[in-house]
C-alpha cells in the first residue's frame, strides 16, 4: 500500500473515532430525497447555518413538490432570504418542482444522470441526494471536502468537480458513503477555512498543519 493510501486509511479511522455516529446508515435515517434536494440547492454559496434556517422556514410552508410548484417566487424569496442568490434560487426551486412533477411523477430520481437534468442541480447537489437521500455510494464535494483534501495533500485541484474526479480514483469505495458527512463535521469543528484548529486535529501527517 502506498503512503497516500495508508494516510487515507488512518484519516478515516481518526475521523470515525472523532465522530463515532454510525455513518454507514446514511440514507436510512428518515431523510427523504426531496428535502435533501431542496436544501442542497439552497446551500450553494451559503453558510450552513443560514441554509438550515431557510430550509426550516421553507418546508414548514411548502413540504412537497406539488405545493412548492404552485408557490409564487415572491413568497419563496421571503422564506429563503438571506441565502445567496435567493431570487434566482426561488425561481429554480419552482422549476425543479415542475420538472419532478412532469418527468418523474413528483418523485426525486435516483440516478446521477437524471438528477443532473433537474433545474438548479449540479454534481454536488446530485451526489448529496444520492448519498443522503438514497444511501448510494457517491462523493459529494462541497467547500469542506475540497478544502480539506487539498490541505491533506490527497489532491491538488482547483475546483470541486476536479476534486470529485480525483477522489473517485483515489478513495476506496467503502469510504465514499461517509466521506462527505465526516469531512463536513471536521471542516466545521476543526479544519476551518479561516483559523483552523490544528492543535486539536487528530490527523497525523497533514502537510498543512500549523503548530
Amino acid at each position: 500500500m502506498d503512503p497516500r493510501a495508508n494516510h487515507m486509511e488512518a484519516t478515516f479511522r481518526a475521523l470515525r473515532r472523532l465522530y463515532p455516529e454510525d455513518t454507514t446508515a446514511l440514507g436510512n435515517r428518515g431523510e427523504e430525497p426531496f428535502p435533501v434536494l431542496i436544501s442542497t440547492i439552497l446551500s450553494q454559496r451559503t453558510r450552513d447555518e443560514v441554509t438550515e434556517e431557510a430550509s426550516r422556514r421553507l418546508f414548514a410552508r411548502y413540504s412537497t413538490p406539488e405545493a412548492m410548484a404552485r408557490a409564487s417566487p415572491r413568497d419563496l424569496e421571503r422564506l429563503i432570504r438571506p441565502v445567496g442568490f435567493y431570487p434566482t434560487k426561488a425561481r429554480r426551486l419552482i422549476e425543479a418542482c415542475h420538472h419532478l412533477l412532469e418527468r418523474h411523477g413528483g418523485r426525486v430520481p435516483d440516478t446521477l444522470e437524471e438528477l443532473l437534468r433537474v433545474p438548479g442541480v449540479g454534481r454536488k447537489t446530485a451526489n448529496c441526494v444520492l448519498v443522503y437521500g438514497f444511501g448510494q455510494e457517491a462523493i459529494p464535494v462541497d467547500t469542506h471536502v475540497h478544502r480539506i483534501t487539498n490541505r491533506l495533500g490527497w489532491v491538488k485541484t482547483r475546483s470541486p468537480e476536479e476534486t470529485e474526479m480525483a477522489l473517485a480514483r483515489l478513495v476506496p469505495r467503502r469510504h465514499w458513503l461517509p466521506l462527505n458527512h465526516l469531512f463536513v463535521q471536521f471542516g466545521r469543528d476543526i479544519c476551518r477555512p479561516i483559523g483552523p484548529q490544528c492543535p486539536r486535529c487528530p490527523i497525523a501527517g497533514c502537510p498543512s498543519r500549523r503548530a
